[in-house]
């Protein structure tokens, strides 16, 4: 079965690819999602695919870099904490409303691409991050991915 490609969204202040690229093994477990939209999309990630790591609110917000999901979507304990920012008084343990994955570092692009310049790219026209803007996780189709990657790279 062919990879899906996907981009998530993370404030470098709350959690960089730098801070990816110094945790263990590189790998983090993606938490906090509370949009059902995107809570949806994480669900439909498979071992195996690629994430583009997407710096915002950022200065620029861009692309900075290539995730790899390692373990598929499992229950988003930060749901039941009530001390944790992400804490949902409505999620029940028996039947999780969030869920997260494990993601692991595979790049750091040599260039970030930029918002501006995503917009800016006519390939890149109908990407979900400009027609859903506001949406921490979305799809991202094979010719974007490749177009992203040939500007993060340079080449």
């Amino acid at each position: 079965m062919p990879k899906s490609y996907w981009l998530a969204k993370s404030e470098p202040d709350v959690f960089s690819i730098e801070d990816l690229a110094k945790a263990p093994d590189q790998t983090t477990f993606w938490d906090g999602v509370r949009n059902f939209e995107a809570r949806n999309n994480l669900r439909a990630m498979k071992k195996g695919d690629l994430v583009f790591y997407y710096h915002s609110n950022a200065s620029p917000s861009a692309v900075v870099g290539i995730a790899k999901v390692v373990r598929e979507a499992y229950p988003d304990a930060t749901a039941f904490d009530p001390k944790d920012d992400h804490y949902d008084p409505k999620s029940d343990r028996n039947d999780p409303t969030w869920f997260g994955v494990d993601v692991r570092l595979v790049e750091i692009f040599p260039r970030a691409v930029g918002l501006d310049e995503i917009k800016g790219t006519p390939a890149l026209s109908e990407m979900a991050l400009l027609k859903r803007s506001r949406l921490s996780v979305t799809p991202v189709t094979a010719a974007e991915w490749k177009a992203v990657c040939k500007l993060g790279r340079g080449k």
